[in-house]
């Protein structure tokens, strides 16, 4: 029987990727995104063709708990039960804090922080039940130390980062883990802000050279899937050598 993975975020960039590489070793798959319904519809159309799997797929915010509740709840009633959840969905806000207002900040703690709150509140009895999963949780290098300019954003990431460590040392004794990958700069759409001179620029800051690929997240989320059972409560940086 085919395991199950739900996966927030799933429509491009590093979702998309951790979507194909779990369709590609047999996980039955749910998918959300909020705005690019096609390409979501588009991949898991994909992923059903090239790796014979099954492939949920839900439209809305994550800043909506009816529409998360619905999502997992589902998903749950239709698969049985779920292996792993990976929290990537998220969004970014460059500027300065005291430009930002009270509404872009509610809105972003509300989508990249409260969510995986939602996500994972909702998955949780499930794993407790079959004594056993997997919570993986999208972080940033920016949680680690955090980022001018990128404040709201590094306090979200930040939080990611505790909030893993926490939930970790709550359910490891119902044999669910739960870790972090802290990435770096990763080729995606989130670096559009930049042009090309900056993106060549930052890349020369970091060791390895150049950003990382969103197919790089996805391999070491796998790896974290279906790995050792001991590892738990661990924000694991992946960002070449960078921070």
């Amino acid at each position: 029987m085919n395991k199950t993975a739900i996966i927030t975020g799933a429509s491009r960039g590093i979702g998309a990727a951790i979507a194909t590489e779990f369709a590609k070793n047999g996980y039955n798959l749910s998918i959300c995104c909020h705005n690019s319904k096609d390409a979501l519809l588009t991949l898991a159309e994909s992923l059903r063709k090239d790796y014979h799997v099954e492939v949920l797929t839900f439209i809305g915010d994550m800043c909506n708990y009816d529409f998360v509740e619905k999502f997992i709840t589902d998903t749950i009633n239709h698969f049985g039960n779920v292996n792993v959840l990976v929290n990537n969905a998220g969004i970014a806000h460059i500027g300065l804090l005291s430009d930002m207002s009270i509404t872009e900040w509610n809105h972003m703690i509300s989508n990249n922080l409260t969510s995986v709150f939602a996500t994972s509140k909702l998955v949780i009895p499930s794993m407790v039940s079959a004594k056993q999963g997997k919570i993986i949780n999208i972080s940033s290098v920016w949680g680690n130390v955090g980022a001018s300019c990128e404040v709201a954003y590094s306090a979200c990431k930040g939080g990611i980062n505790s909030f893993t460590k926490a939930l970790g040392k709550e359910l490891a004794p119902s044999n669910i883990q739960v870790n972090a990958i802290a990435c770096g700069c990763i080729d995606t759409s989130m670096n559009n802000c930049f042009d090309e001179a900056e993106k060549q620029s930052l890349a020369e800051e970091i060791p390895a050279g150049r950003f990382g690929k969103p197919e790089e997240v996805a391999h070491l989320a796998l790896q974290i899937a279906t790995g050792n059972e001991y590892l738990t409560s661990q924000i694991i940086t992946l960002d070449g050598g960078w921070i």
